[in-house]
């Protein structure tokens, strides 16, 4: 396992987990796990899914403050093939959050790899 990995989020999520003690987004519920990366994935998803937004957050997480399994699994298609992205199976607790940083896109409005 790497020393840390990274959710994607938006200041109001971010805000919403600090009073709940924990980030649960929708894909939690969906397909039961929650999305993560490492620094060198990131961008990916980033851009698949956030292209030009300057709200979001990055996450930074020990795992090793992790109580819920994190298994590496495919990303989509798109993705390279021998890609596998870290998915917590469970909700992230606040406390395994070790930073927070803006996360905003170059003028392009494309994320880039950290």
């Amino acid at each position: 396992m790497t020393d840390r990995l990274l959710h994607i989020c938006t200041r109001t999520d971010w805000a919403r987990a600090t009073r709940e003690g924990s980030v649960t987004p929708a894909s939690l519920i969906e397909v039961g796990f929650v999305h993560l990366s490492t620094r060198e994935q990131v961008h990916l998803p980033a851009n698949r899914l956030f292209a030009g937004r300057s709200d979001l957050m990055l996450l930074h997480i020990d795992p090793h403050r992790l109580t819920d399994p994190v298994r590496y699994e495919p990303g989509v298609p798109e993705d390279p093939q021998s890609m596998r992205f870290p998915h917590l199976y469970g909700p992230l607790p606040v406390g395994a959050v070790v930073d927070v940083t803006p996360y905003l896109p170059g003028e392009d409005g494309n994320f880039a790899a950290l």
